[in-house]
């Protein structure tokens, strides 16, 4: 259930953020999630897509630096503490959350991407709980 997240480095300049989206479009992939982190210098776009691996090669191939990262993706109801409840599952078995963004799923629940320290083993923690982990093939 451990979901590939599309992470592409980019200059901090007008115009690299919509070159990028133009590969993604050119070869008809389509974004679900993403996440844009700068800095003065570069940008670091994470990415939920629908084909992560021919994204990877279809941007590398236009001289692009990208990889694949395994990630989680996690659905929450609405309810309150619902996000202290799952990071706290995490967190007691020792695992560091590294980050996380909000995850576009169409549906009426919450959802989530996260990254930790040890994916295979948050999702061996999860995986005996109520809280639902998304896989890449309900991901669009």
């Amino acid at each position: 259930m451990v979901v590939n997240q599309l992470s592409v480095f980019i200059e901090n300049k007008a115009g690299r953020l919509e070159q990028v989206l133009e590969a993604l479009k050119a070869e008809d992939i389509n974004i679900i999630s993403l996440s844009l982190a700068d800095s003065s210098d570069y940008g670091l776009l994470r990415m939920i897509v629908s084909e992560p691996q021919k994204a990877k090669d279809s941007l590398k191939a236009k001289g692009f630096t990208a990889m694949l990262t395994p990630v989680l993706a996690v659905k929450l109801s609405h309810k309150v503490g619902q996000l202290q409840e799952l990071l706290a599952k995490i967190c007691e078995a020792g695992i560091n959350v590294e980050y996380t963004y909000a995850l576009a799923t169409g549906s009426d629940d919450a959802s989530i991407v996260i990254k930790t320290a040890d994916v295979e083993k948050a999702m061996a923690v999860l995986e005996g709980t109520d809280i639902e982990l998304i896989k890449a093939d309900e991901l669009g």
